[in-house]
């Protein structure tokens, strides 16, 4: 194992707070750096002797500068755009899938086309990319479809139509380009699935894998699951909903499956295979999307259960020769609250001051992790974008997680604050 490595993160949101914070945690690790970062990015924990600070400046011209000995790419839209390849060719090591191997993410048409020639289990789909088409398409299903656009929507460019009249709607609002411009310009309708779903996590070096705990997401932005979609209110792992058996299944029937059918095809994958899968009352799975990185909250979390030497993991992972002896998931439970600003997931309001978060992590188990933050001209925090923090706690169970986690919450302010009080509402039942 190398140590003293500096490692450099690409983002700025709480996915890579939560990853600096972790790799940081990492034995083999001195210094981590993020670009863009914010403002948890800035400065590392009191109790780190270690070095966490932000650099501006474009990802790839930033690596060729600071020479990093590993790359770690957090949103889709660096990796879809190709950032991995442009790493790679400048000779530095990078975790992430290549710009051919994102197309898993980058294009919902793909994806499912690709899932259809590997024999993967997946609701019944039809691709529509004129108006004229979607009616005839949409009342071929034996109830109102799920609607997707094609492309990169930031999480948003899902419809669960209640009629077939919500789904034409949608479809041709995003065929118009109106909706999510060039990315809804080809349209996925999907068969609705009854069931529950689950986050898998896999660490691949493009033949093997390595998979963490499942989670499970909470989109709506009510308690109850209620109001529309959003990027993510919170979080909680292991999901209860994926047992040691149907975890075996789930590496078996679809992560290696992917690995070996992407290898085929000439791209192999990568980085951090992101499952999204319904799991129906019978207990069968069915794929409903894959992302090519670390979901946002779910990473949250998902650091929260796991011990060792991250930056290990990946550093093997990312040369093709995974050890996952570097890392080990614990008995911990783990939950994330999403604190979300006015106006969220609707137009935001930025720029209000926030306290409370040093009285918040005095609390045993918890950590702060932000997202839309950033220091004001007269240095003072505030609100900078739409999910503002992710209040982290483990525990030994997930109750006192949760516990942990709104004793947090109600010792952080700031003007028009949203949260969930039911996170986790499924497994603590």
């Amino acid at each position: 194992m190398s140590t003293g490595r500096k490692i450099m993160v690409v983002g700025s949101g709480g996915r890579e707070h939560a990853l600096a914070l972790a790799l940081l945690d990492s034995p083999s690790v001195s210094e981590v750096f993020v670009v863009p970062g914010n403002a948890g990015t800035m400065r590392p924990p009191s109790r780190s002797t270690k070095v966490l600070r932000n650099v501006a400046g474009v990802p790839l011209d930033v690596a060729k500068l600071e020479r990093p000995d590993l790359v770690v790419i957090g949103p889709e839209v660096p990796l879809c755009e190709g950032l991995s390849d442009q790493l790679s060719d400048a000779g530095i090591l990078v975790y992430g899938p290549s710009k051919a191997a994102a197309q898993l993410e980058g294009s919902k048409a793909f994806m499912k086309d690709f899932v259809a020639r590997h024999g993967l289990p997946t609701a019944r789909y039809v691709t529509v990319t004129r108006p004229e088409d979607v009616q005839a398409a949409v009342h071929g299903f034996d109830v109102p479809p799920v609607v997707k656009a094609d492309g990169l929507c930031a999480g948003k460019g899902v419809v669960v139509a209640e009629s077939y009249e919500e789904a034409i709607a949608a479809a041709q609002e995003m065929l118009s380009g109106q909706a999510f411009g060039d990315a809804g310009l080809k349209v996925v309708l999907e068969e609705r699935l009854l069931g529950a779903e689950a986050s898998i996590h896999a660490i691949c070096d493009g033949t093997r894998a390595f998979l963490l705990p499942a989670a499970q997401d909470h989109k709506r932005i009510f308690d109850g699951d209620r109001g529309p979609n959003t990027g993510g209110m919170g979080t909680y792992a292991p999901a209860p909903l994926v047992t040691p058996e149907l975890s075996a299944r789930i590496a078996g029937e679809v992560i290696q499956p992917v690995l070996d059918g992407m290898r085929e095809e000439g791209y192999p994958f990568v980085g951090t295979l992101f499952a999204g899968l319904m799991i129906s009352p019978a207990g069968e799975l069915k794929v409903l999307e894959f992302n090519v990185r670390f979901g946002d909250p779910e990473t949250q979390v998902l650091m929260g259960v796991i011990a060792g030497d991250l930056a290990e993991l990946l550093v093997s992972a990312a040369r093709g020769r995974l050890d996952s002896s570097a890392l080990v998931v614990t008995d911990s439970q783990a939950i994330c609250v999403v604190l979300a600003a006015h106006g969220y997931p609707g137009s935001v309001r930025t720029g209000d001051g926030i306290s409370g978060i040093a009285d918040a992590e005095r609390i045993e188990g918890v950590r702060v992790v932000h997202a839309g933050t950033k220091l004001n001209a007269s240095g003072e925090l505030v609100t900078a974008g739409g999910r503002v923090l992710g209040v982290t706690a483990s525990g030994r169970t997930l109750q006192q997680a949760a516990t942990r986690a709104y004793s947090a919450v109600d010792k952080i302010s700031f003007s028009g604050v949203q949260f969930r009080r039911d996170i986790g509402h499924r497994a603590l039942k």
